[in-house]
């Protein structure tokens, strides 16, 4: 990977666009890692795993019992009306 300096990115960000569609580019500040220039398509794969690993993982808790995003929010909606008294 590619490191560079803040300051050089922001005086070279075209040049460094286009690196990026090639290969990530790590941008340090100070001395430190701050953001990571990758291309589009690299995005586009890495959110496709991490929504597939979420997904997984809600699969795993509502096998163990969770009762899941419905039947959550009427848990919620019944507590919300006991605590106000409304029957709405």
């Amino acid at each position: 990977m590619k490191i560079a300096t803040a300051t050089d990115v922001k005086n070279r960000f075209g040049e460094y666009l286009e690196q990026a569609r090639t290969e990530p580019i790590e941008v340090r500040k100070t001395g430190r890692p701050v953001a990571v220039l990758i291309a589009w398509d690299e995005y586009e794969r890495l959110s496709a795993l991490d929504d597939a690993w979420w997904a997984e993982q809600a699969r795993k808790a509502e096998h163990k019992g969770y009762a899941g995003p419905a039947a959550a929010m009427k848990l919620i909606n019944r507590r919300m009306r006991e605590k106000t008294g409304s029957d709405a």
